[in-house]
């Protein structure tokens, strides 16, 4: 019976630890209060240039952010200088105002699609920049201070390990 248990405790040990996460980094974000100068920068480098990959943004929010959905500008710079960038929005919230995201209390945790089967062909330094572009309805200006954004972060998965 001792056997048995400790064959099963190795069992879910090698299950649990087979992971496909190449890279998962945050930033914090001071004062719970993203400046829209405030540039989430995430260097990686030595991506396997036969293997695909998801990017997804990892960002935590807390009680004060006040609105349903967050824009952010992505710029990937590739080691050849070449940079992609892309606007993207996310649903944050239900109509209901029902947070997204998971996490319990005041804190969620949202893991944002950014980049599908992706394949880094060459080899180097490669930059993921981020920032957001909040704007409020009506208003040509930005916000400057997006308060309730108290993370930001990355995570590269391996699509076929």
């Amino acid at each position: 019976m001792r056997k048995l248990s400790c064959l099963v405790m190795l069992g879910v040990m090698v299950i649990s630890c087979n992971t496909n996460i190449v890279r998962s980094e945050y930033k914090s974000v001071n004062g719970s209060v993203w400046n829209k100068d405030d540039v989430k920068e995430f260097a990686f480098s030595e991506m396997d240039s036969l293997q695909e990959y998801q990017i997804f943004i990892n960002v935590r929010n807390d009680q004060n952010f006040r609105f349903s959905n967050l824009f952010l500008i992505a710029a990937l710079n590739t080691p050849e200088g070449e940079v992609v960038q892309d606007t993207l929005e996310y649903v944050m919230a239900l109509p209901d105002g029902t947070w997204l995201g998971k996490g319990g209390g005041s804190l969620k945790e949202n893991k944002l699609w950014y980049k599908e089967n992706i394949v880094f062909p060459t080899s180097g330094v490669y930059t993921l920049k981020l920032s957001h572009a909040m704007r409020k309805n009506g208003n040509v200006s930005g916000v400057i201070g997006l308060e309730g954004i108290t993370d930001v972060g990355i995570e590269i998965i391996e699509t076929n390990p």
